[in-house]
């Protein structure tokens, strides 16, 4: 519960100060009043507007990355969990990850285990994460997940930067290239409308430019309504994205989309074969692996494709059949995986897959970004060289009527 700081007077009128918990304020009068004490008044601890403050915000993962390393090294060296939480939250700068070493520390103290109290916190422990730990605290071997879950994080950190670094001057152009052709279709393009008017009137004027002047007048009559519409649309979609229905979706249009999605795709199996081949490599028994590995590819479709997968190997199938039925791998990777299968070496075989595939996907995406930055400048130039031509080609025409 929270800190409460209090000034208050006693039945002789001595002012008197001090701090109590509460779960809200209405608490700490009543506690005072039990106690003969007049609140003066009632606010929350400086701890405890701090915490307020950075409470649900999330944490970089490259904080989270250091906190990993430095649990899984003082445990490794034999410090107990909990002096290691409490050192670890001394040390930390991060002001949002400093109070949630704290809560976890508090609820490690009361018995409750590290997974578990992680888990009360999911805007910055990822459910892999804790998956993960709470695999490695039941085979004992949480140092090493601690680690790996470390290597992770900055391996997703460092991919995320990469691709972010790739699409942003795409982007830039995009939008820059929207906005110019926009303010030039609102206010440069009706500066012509009375020319073109008499233009019209000696004769008919070019396709080009009369569908120019309608896209003109559209915007500059309804641009608020658009504005409007596009802003109602990304709530929705957002609001949609939030569903499961949406969510599935989503992820399944990202998947198929022409280009992107064999990326991502590739991307998503990736992750899953790492995490599944070192979790296996750590003696997880593969049932359990395949639970917790499967949200590592952040698609549903391929995360429900793995569940079933996982469904038939407690039947007692093999990894690769139900793989293959799924439609969602392709055939190269189910083969790799059935070879390690029979040689009783798959969690190798599945680190050397997650290791082939992200070189491949590198690149594919530096393939895909080259190609679109002059697909971005071809659609730029030629909404462009249709103002122009939609402005010059009634002048031309007049001129050659003359």
């Amino acid at each position: 519960m929270p800190e409460f700081q209090y000034v208050a007077r006693e039945m002789s009128g001595q002012q008197v100060t001090g701090q109590l918990s509460a779960g809200s304020v209405q608490e700490v009068v009543s506690s005072l009043s039990a106690k003969q004490l007049f609140p003066i008044s009632v606010d929350l601890a400086e701890e405890a507007k701090a915490q307020q403050k950075y409470e649900g915000k999330r944490v970089r993962a490259r904080y989270l990355a250091v906190f990993y390393t430095q649990l899984s090294d003082l445990l490794r060296s034999g410090v107990p969990l909990l002096r290691s939480l409490e050192l670890l939250e001394r040390q930390t700068n991060n002001q949002a990850l400093k109070i949630v070493i704290s809560d976890v520390r508090d609820q490690v103290a009361d018995g409750t285990r590290l997974a578990e109290a992680m888990r009360a916190h999911p805007n910055v422990f990822s459910e892999l994460a804790v998956s993960m730990i709470r695999a490695g605290e039941e085979g004992s071997f949480l140092e090493d997940v601690l680690q790996r879950i470390a290597y992770f994080t900055e391996h997703q950190e460092e991919l995320k930067s990469r691709v972010t670094g790739a699409i942003a001057y795409p982007a830039f152009l995009m939008v820059v290239g929207t906005i110019i052709v926009t303010l030039m279709l609102i206010f440069f393009v009706p500066k012509f409308e009375p020319i073109f008017e008499r233009l019209e009137s000696r004769g008919g004027l070019p396709v080009a430019t009369t569908i120019l002047m309608t896209m003109s007048n559209f915007l500059g009559e309804y641009i608020l309504f658009i504005v409007l519409a596009l802003i109602g649309v990304g709530i929705f979609l957002k609001q949609y994205a939030a569903t499961d229905v949406g969510m599935e979706n989503i992820d399944k249009l990202r998947i198929r989309t022409p280009g992107l999605g064999p990326i991502v795709r590739s991307l998503a199996i990736a992750r899953f074969c790492r995490i599944l081949g070192t979790l296996l490599n750590n003696g997880v028994p593969i049932l359990q692996s395949m639970r917790i590995s499967k949200d590592a590819t952040g698609n549903r479709v391929l995360a429900d494709a793995i569940g079933v997968a996982a469904d038939n190997i407690s039947s007692g199938k093999s990894l690769a059949q139900p793989l293959k039925a799924s439609g969602e791998f392709p055939e190269e990777i189910v083969e790799m995986i059935a070879v390690g299968e029979e040689a009783n070496n798959l969690e190798n075989v599945l680190i050397n897959v997650a290791d082939n595939m992200e070189r491949l996907t590198y690149r594919q995406l530096e393939l895909f970004v080259r190609l679109l930055e002059p697909i971005m400048l071809i659609i730029m130039a030629g909404f462009i060289l249709f103002v122009v031509a939609g402005l010059l080609l009634p002048v031309f025409q007049s001129s050659g009527a003359l």
